[in-house]
């Protein structure tokens, strides 16, 4: 396995990660409105932001989750589809990091959303 160093990489996670959500009972819901084709390059953009200090993304992502009808299972499936995605694909210092980064995006829209 190798260490997360490129937007290739970070492509691979979130092409991998939404593979996996999609098929979700309880996560694929949200996303059949969704145009993907625009979403997961916001997402690899997003995750190269976060894990590759990459410039230039500056969307708010808590704003855009707050009128979704989200509840705490769906943060922790997200999470743990997240962590299973990114064991079975990468090690070291980035996954460290990116489960981290997760888990507090997690949080602070869940705490947003159950004011």
């Amino acid at each position: 396995m190798k260490e997360i160093i490129s937007t290739e990489d970070v492509t691979q996670l979130v092409d991998a990660f939404y593979s996996k959500v999609l098929k979700d009972v309880d996560l694929a819901p949200f996303f059949t409105k969704l145009d993907l084709g625009m979403h997961l390059p916001k997402m690899v953009h997003f995750w190269s932001f976060v894990l590759l200090d990459e410039p230039g993304y500056t969307t708010n992502v808590v704003e855009k989750h707050l009128n979704m009808p989200l509840e705490h299972k769906h943060f922790e499936r997200w999470l743990a589809l997240f962590h299973e995605t990114i064991d079975e694909l990468f090690e070291g210092e980035k996954v460290t990091l990116a489960k981290q980064r997760a888990a507090v995006i997690g949080w602070t829209i869940e705490s947003k959303i159950q004011k």
